[in-house]
Order: C-alpha cells, then sequence, then structure tokens
C-alpha cells in the first residue's frame, strides 16, 4: 500500500501543487532513497572521528532531531500564511514555523548559525516577517500563530547570534 499526502498552510491547491512538485514523478524506494541522501547531507554537516560506535549514534541521534523542527511551512511557490492569517506570496526564502526559541535559543540555534547559515538566514527572515504581520518577533511561534506561552524575547539572542557569525542578507536595523 502506497500513500502519498500533500499538504499546505495555505490552501487545498497548494497541497495538491506540493505533492506534485515533491513527489508525483517518484516511486517509494526512489523518495527513499532521496531522503537518505538529504538526511545524510544534512548529518554530514558534523563528522565525528572519535569515541566508541555506541557514542556516535548517540550523537547523530541528538543531531537528527536538530533538524526535526522547525518546519518548512510556505508551498513550493513560495506562499504562505502569515500571521495576520493573509496568504503572502513571492517569497525569496523557505517560510518555517515551530519555533520554540525558549526551548532553542541557547543552543540550537547557535549550532545551526554555524553549520547552516542558509537556514539561519531563513528563519530569520521568517522572524522579520511575522513581526511585520503581527507587530512581534516570535516567542513561541505555532503555525503562523504566537502562543504567547513562555517568558522572554528569545528571537533577539538568535539574530544577534547570527550577525556576530557573519550571517547577513537581512535588515539588521
Amino acid at each position: 500500500l502506497y500513500v502519498r499526502v500533500g499538504i499546505s498552510p495555505v490552501s487545498t491547491e497548494g497541497a495538491k501543487q506540493n505533492l506534485e512538485s515533491e513527489s508525483s514523478w517518484r516511486e517509494f524506494n526512489t523518495i527513499r532513497t532521496v531522503a537518505k541522501k538529504i538526511w545524510n547531507a544534512a548529518l554530514g554537516k558534523i563528522e565525528v572521528l572519535g569515541g566508541r560506535p555506541e557514542q556516535q549514534k548517540i550523537f547523530y541521534t541528538a543531531l537528527y532531531h536538530c533538524f526535526v523542527v522547525p518546519n518548512t511551512f510556505s508551498d513550493v511557490d513560495g506562499s504562505y500564511r502569515g500571521r495576520d492569517g493573509k496568504v503572502h506570496t513571492g517569497q525569496d526564502h523557505v517560510q518555517y514555523t515551530v519555533f520554540s526559541l525558549w526551548d532553542t535559543f541557547r543552543a540550537l540555534h547557535p549550532l545551526e548559525s554555524l553549520i547552516d547559515s542558509a537556514r539561519t538566514l531563513d528563519f530569520i527572515q521568517t522572524f522579520l516577517n511575522q513581526y511585520k504581520e503581527g507587530g512581534l518577533l516570535p516567542v513561541w511561534e505555532l503555525a503562523a500563530n504566537e502562543t504567547e506561552c513562555m517568558i522572554g524575547y528569545h528571537a533577539i539572542p538568535v539574530i544577534l547570534d547570527a550577525v556576530r557569525n557573519g550571517i547577513t542578507g537581512f535588515d539588521q536595523e
């Protein structure tokens, strides 16, 4: 039994386009092979040379968990549903969701800024879009909604750390 599922934060048509773009031409084994290559590239950003095999397995499992969220929140055409509830289009970056910044600003985001500056830049562009659309940088954002369930304003240290690591391409003001 093979099941293909398309999702979109924008529309049913967006879900159909995402599904068509991402998997319509592939068989299951091809999709599995491509997914394995993508995960190996992500996990290969850090190479562990020492330790026992069990320790390496623990490390790479933890690194895998680093890439599980935030999640892509834009369709293949760049459209996404914003914090204002409106559909926005024409993005030149991936829009993300699920920013548990209270939990991640100390370790996950500094690691991301070192090993994946492009993804970090997309995160920051997402933060700035959310600010434009809702008047607030994300605190604990979920599906373009601010949950307001944590204290602090932890998007700021994420942005500052990125700047200190030389990540540019966004409006720093």
